[in-house]
C-alpha cells in the first residue's frame, strides 16, 4: 500500500463541486490575490497517493485545491528530495496549482506573445514558487505564489518581447514614459511635449527623446504589411530602395574623370568605343582604319598609364 498523506486520518480526497463549473480559473486567482480567514477553513486533505491518481486537478474547486496543497506540502517536507514519492507529489503540487497560472497569466492577454507561451513562462514561476515556499511561516502558497508567477511572466517580457535589445533602462524608461504619457494627455486633452515629460519624470529632456527612441524597437514591422496611412495595394517591401551595385564605382569613376582628360584624342576615342560601345578591338580598328594589334598595344598603353595615375593619387 502507498504510503499516507496524513497517518492520522483516512478519509477520501475533496471531489470537485459541480457547481463551480469552468470558473475554478477565475476564482482560484480571485483568492489569491488576497487570501481571507474563510479561505483557510477548507478541511485538510487526507488521502493516500494512490487516491490523487483519479482526481481531474484542473476540475478541483479552489477551497478543496488549497486544503489537497496544504496537506502535500506538508507531506513534502518529510520526503527525501530526488525519490519517486517526492518527484510525485511536487508533479501533484504542480498540477493542483495551475489556476493560478491561468489567472496571472489572462492579465497580460493583451500582449502579442501567444497565451500558451505565457502560460508556460508562469509555470515556471508556479515551480520555483513550489521549491521555496516554507509552510511553517504561516503564509497562504497562493499569496507567496503570485508574486513570483507575475514577475516571471514580466521577466520573460523584458528579456525577449523586444525586436531590438536594447538595455534594461531604457525598456523600464519607455515604460515610465507611457504611464506619464497618458497620465498628462487626460490632463492637458492634448498630447504631451518632450519638456513637459522631462519635468513629470524629473529627467533631462535628452533622456526623454532616447527613451522614445527606444520606444521604436519593441516591435518591428513587417515588410508585406501594407502602410494605415495609404490605401494603394503598395508595401513597405515595395518602397524599399534597392542596392545599386553602379554606387561601388562612383569614386574611381570620379579619380579617372581627370586622368582620362589629359589623354590624346585618339586614345580617348578607343577608351569609349570599348569600354561604353562595347565593341571589339577589331571593330575599333576598323573605324579608326588601323590594325587590331596596334589598337591592342594602344588600349594596353593608355590602361597601363591610367593605372599607375590612380596608384599614385592613393
Amino acid at each position: 500500500m502507498s504510503p499516507r498523506l496524513d497517518a492520522a486520518a483516512s478519509t477520501p480526497p475533496a471531489r470537485p463541486h459541480a457547481e463551480h463549473g469552468d470558473d475554478h480559473t477565475g476564482h482560484h486567482g480571485e483568492e489569491a490575490a488576497e487570501a481571507t480567514p474563510e479561505d483557510t477553513a477548507a478541511a485538510p486533505f487526507t488521502g493516500t497517493i494512490d487516491e490523487l491518481e483519479g482526481i481531474a486537478f484542473d476540475e478541483v474547486a479552489p477551497g478543496d485545491a488549497r486544503a489537497m496543497s496544504k496537506t502535500l506540502f506538508d507531506r513534502l517536507g518529510t520526503l527525501e528530495e530526488g525519490t519517486h514519492e517526492y518527484s510525485y507529489v511536487r508533479n501533484t503540487l504542480i498540477e493542483l496549482n495551475l489556476a493560478l497560472v491561468k489567472f496571472a497569466a489572462s492579465r497580460f492577454r493583451s500582449r502579442s506573445e501567444p497565451m500558451e507561451d505565457i502560460i508556460q513562462v508562469g509555470t515556471i514561476g508556479l515551480i520555483k514558487a513550489i521549491d521555496r515556499f516554507e509552510p511553517t511561516r504561516g503564509v497562504e502558497f497562493p499569496t507567496f505564489a503570485m508574486p513570483t508567477i507575475i514577475g516571471e511572466i514580466k521577466r520573460f517580457f523584458r528579456d525577449t518581447s523586444w525586436s531590438v535589445r536594447v538595455p534594461r533602462r531604457l525598456q523600464e524608461l519607455r515604460l515610465d514614459l507611457a504611464k506619464a504619457g497618458d497620465e498628462l494627455a487626460q490632463q492637458l486633452d492634448r498630447a504631451p511635449t518632450v519638456d513637459e515629460l522631462a519635468e513629470r519624470l524629473d529627467i533631462g529632456r535628452e533622456e526623454v527623446v532616447e527613451g522614445m527612441a527606444a520606444s521604436n524597437a519593441y516591435t518591428a514591422s513587417s515588410l508585406d504589411a501594407q502602410p494605415e496611412e495609404d490605401d494603394s495595394e503598395s508595401t513597405l517591401a515595395d518602397r524599399i530602395g534597392y542596392e545599386d551595385h553602379g554606387l561601388e564605382g562612383i569614386e574611381y569613376v570620379e579619380s579617372l574623370k581627370p586622368l582620362i582628360a589629359e589623354l590624346a584624342p585618339r586614345d580617348r576615342k578607343i577608351l569609349s568605343l570599348r569600354f561604353v560601345a562595347n565593341m571589339t578591338q577589331s571593330e575599333i580598328g576598323e573605324e579608326l582604319g588601323i590594325s587590331q594589334m596596334h589598337v591592342s598595344r594602344l588600349l594596353s598603353r593608355t590602361l597601363v598609364r591610367l593605372r599607375k595615375g590612380l596608384m599614385a593619387e592613393d
